[in-house]
C-alpha cells in the first residue's frame, strides 16, 4: 500500500465504524488488536496487509473485504453461489420472535403435547450439536423451536412447565452452535432465552445450564470481564445454596459446578492469569473426583476427562505447550462425543505448533477434521495455528498442509 493508499484505507475505516457507533477500543477488542494499533490504520500510518487482519476487520464493520481494499480478494468468484453460514435459518429464526403473533391470536385453543415425540428430537438435536454436524442441526433446530415456542403459548396450562423446560434444552443447543461457529452475539440471545424459558419451567438448574451458555458467549465475544461476572456468580449462588442445605450435592450440581469453574479457567488463561486458571481448574478437578465418572448432565459432557481436556486448551493458552502434551498424551477422550474429541485434537495440534513439531501438528488438525469436519473451519485459534504453519514452511508446505489451510480458511 502506498502512503496515498493507506491513508484512504484508514479514513474508510474510521467512516464506517463511526458509522456503526464503535469506539477505537470496541473495534480492537473485536480483532484481537490494540487500540494504538488501530488509531495507526486510521491514520495511515499502520498498512493492513494480512488477509485474515482485512477479513477480521471488514467483517467487523459489515463490509466485505474488497470493499475496504478494492484490490482484496472477493468471498466468492462472480457467478458462484454465495457461502453462507450453516445457521443462518437459524439466526433467523431467533430474529422472529413468535410472541407477537400467539399474543394477538383472537381464538386461541389447547394443543395436545406429545412429549415422548418431544424428548426425542431434543436428543437428537443435542447428538448433532455433540457430532458437530451444524447443517443438519440447523434444520433440526428450525423445525422444533417454532413449535416448542407455539405450545407454550397453547398447550394445556398444567403442561407449559414442562414445554417451558424442553424449550429451555432448545435453546441451550442453539447457544452452543453459535459459539462453537463464532455466532457469538447470536449465542448471547440464545442464552438468555434458554434462561427465561428455564425460569417458566421452575427448574432451577436448568436456569444453571442457560447461564453457562451465557458465560460462554461472552467468552467467545472477548468481554473477559462479563464471561467472568456471569460464571463466578452462578457459581457462588450454586456452592451458597449447596452449603446451606437448599440445594443438594447431586451429579448434575456437580457437573454445573464443575463446568462453571471450567469456564473461569478459560477467562483467566486467555487473560494471561496464570495462577487464577490453574486455581480453577484445580476447582474443577475436585467437583470432577466427587462426580467420579463422564457424565453428561445438561449436555455439558462434564467429569474427570473432560476437565482434562480443558486443562490441555488452558494450558495451549497459555503458551505451556510442554504442560499441554503431557496431559493430552495420558487422555483417552474415545467415550466422548465427536466435537470433544476433535476439539481434543485441536488443542493437540495447537501445542505441538507452538513447539515447531510441524509434522506432529499437521497430522493433530488432520484428526480433528476427520472427527468433526465442521469444527476445523469455526476453531479460530486453530485457523491461526494452520495460518502461522504455513507462513513458517513458506514454499515447502505440503499440499497436504495446503489443502488443509485452504479447506479451513487459513490461507495468508
Amino acid at each position: 500500500m502506498t502512503p496515498e493508499n493507506r491513508r484512504e484505507f484508514g479514513a474508510r475505516v474510521a467512516e464506517l465504524r463511526t458509522q456503526r457507533g464503535l469506539t477505537q477500543k470496541e473495534l480492537a477488542a473485536e480483532i484481537g488488536r490494540t487500540t494504538s494499533w488501530l488509531s495507526q490504520v486510521e491514520r495511515g500510518v499502520q498498512p493492513v496487509n494480512r488477509i485474515d487482519v482485512l477479513r477480521q476487520l471488514a467483517r467487523s464493520l459489515g463490509v466485505e473485504p474488497h470493499e475496504l481494499r478494492p484490490d482484496a480478494p472477493r468471498t466468492e468468484e462472480p457467478g458462484s453461489a454465495a457461502r453462507s453460514n450453516d445457521l443462518d435459518r437459524v439466526r433467523f429464526l431467533l430474529s422472529g420472535h413468535p410472541a407477537p403473533d400467539a399474543l394477538l391470536a383472537t381464538c386461541p385453543t389447547e394443543a395436545e403435547v406429545s412429549f415422548p415425540e418431544l424428548r426425542a428430537g431434543l436428543d437428537a438435536v443435542w447428538a448433532l450439536a455433540h457430532g458437530g454436524r451444524m447443517g443438519e442441526l440447523s434444520e433440526s433446530l428450525s423445525e422444533i423451536v417454532p413449535r416448542l415456542e407455539s405450545l407454550a403459548r397453547t398447550a394445556p396450562e398444567r403442561e407449559r412447565p414442562q414445554v417451558y423446560g424442553l424449550l429451555a434444552r432448545a435453546y441451550q443447543a442453539m447457544a452452543a452452535a453459535f459459539v462453537r461457529q463464532n455466532e457469538a452475539d447470536a449465542a448471547w440471545v440464545a442464552a438468555d432465552r434458554a434462561i427465561a424459558a428455564a425460569e417458566m419451567s421452575g427448574r432451577v438448574l436448568d436456569v444453571f445450564a442457560g447461564t453457562f451458555r451465557l458465560a460462554h458467549a461472552c467468552l467467545r465475544l472477548k468481554r473477559y470481564d462479563q464471561a467472568e461476572h456471569v460464571a463466578q456468580t452462578a457459581v457462588n449462588a450454586l456452592a451458597r445454596h449447596v452449603q446451606a442445605g437448599a440445594a443438594e450435592e447431586t451429579p448434575a450440581v456437580l457437573s454445573l459446578l464443575g463446568s462453571l469453574h471450567l469456564v473461569l479457567a478459560q477467562v483467566h488463561a486467555r487473560c494471561g492469569n496464570r495462577s487464577a486458571a490453574r486455581g480453577e481448574v484445580g476447582r474443577a478437578r475436585r467437583a470432577a473426583e466427587r462426580l467420579g465418572e463422564d457424565r453428561n448432565d445438561f449436555n455439558l459432557e462434564f467429569g474427570p476427562t473432560n476437565v482434562e481436556i480443558q486443562a490441555v486448551s488452558v494450558a495451549v493458552d497459555l503458551g505451556d505447550a510442554g504442560e499441554a502434551l503431557h496431559i493430552g498424551a495420558r487422555l483417552d477422550a474415545s467415550g466422548l462425543s465427536a466435537e470433544r474429541q476433535a476439539r481434543l485434537a485441536l488443542d493437540i495440534g495447537r501445542a505441538h505448533a507452538q513447539l515447531r513439531h510441524l509434522e506432529e501438528a499437521l497430522q493433530s488438525f488432520l484428526e480433528a477434521e476427520q472427527l468433526a469436519p465442521e469444527t476445523i473451519q469455526s476453531h479460530v485459534a486453530a485457523r491461526s495455528a494452520i495460518r502461522d504453519l504455513m507462513l513458517i514452511e513458506g514454499r515447502a508446505a505440503s499440499p497436504e498442509l495446503r489443502a488443509l489451510a485452504q479447506r479451513a480458511d487459513a490461507m495468508s
